[in-house]
């Protein structure tokens, strides 16, 4: 695991466009400002970018590849063709699965059961009924949490470019495989529910 999952806060904002068919993303340190990973769909089809232009977005296959700044990857996320419910991937920087997030059926606000590579229940990515909310459960324990970030009134209204702050709690271990899941988390919150 890349010791840049180690820290607590990480802004995700994700680049605009008015007519882009790639998700891109850039992932920086709050308390300095700096980039420090970044996100790319560097393998997108030219049948799925025909698709991201209509009503079937939602359903197109995805693999966003994040890397550090010297270019090392440090995880995959990426799913197949969606008809219903989205089962998505997390592979660490090997391509090794390290866990999956499985999208549950008539949820307010969205939610995904996670689970490990052996397919263990790990814990719940649970969204408020506003949908821009979202955290980690456990019996009741809180891990982590992703909130989206408002981008000021042009953007928001012009593009479709979102803001994410990704918020580790203390109880998480550094290099925990668990952090890697997280960071994750806001690829498929942003691909799954919010396109």
């Amino acid at each position: 695991m890349d010791p840049i999952l180690n820290k607590n806060l990480f802004l995700v904002k994700e680049h605009t466009g008015i007519f882009k068919a790639a998700n891109n993303f850039d992932i920086f340190d709050p308390a300095d400002g700096k980039i420090i990973m970044q996100c790319r769909e560097p393998k997108l089809g030219g049948f799925t970018k025909m698709l991201r232009f209509t009503k079937y977005k939602r359903n197109t296959p995805f693999e966003i590849i994040i890397s550090n700044m010297e270019g090392k990857k440090v995880c995959t996320i990426k799913r197949g063709v969606s008809l219903w419910l989205s089962k998505v991937q997390v592979l660490d920087e090997d391509d090794k699965l390290i866990g999956t997030f499985k999208q549950k059926l008539l949820s307010l606000g969205g939610k995904f059961d996670i689970f490990d590579e052996d397919e263990n229940y790990v814990c719940s990515l649970k969204g408020k009924w506003t949908g821009w909310d979202f955290k980690f459960i456990k019996d009741d324990l809180i891990f982590a949490s992703v909130s989206k970030k408002w981008a000021g009134i042009g953007k928001e209204l012009f593009t479709t470019a979102d803001n994410y702050m990704i918020s580790i709690g203390e109880s998480l271990p550094p290099d925990n495989d668990f952090r890697t899941l997280i960071i994750a988390s806001v690829m498929c919150i942003d691909m799954v529910l919010k396109e």
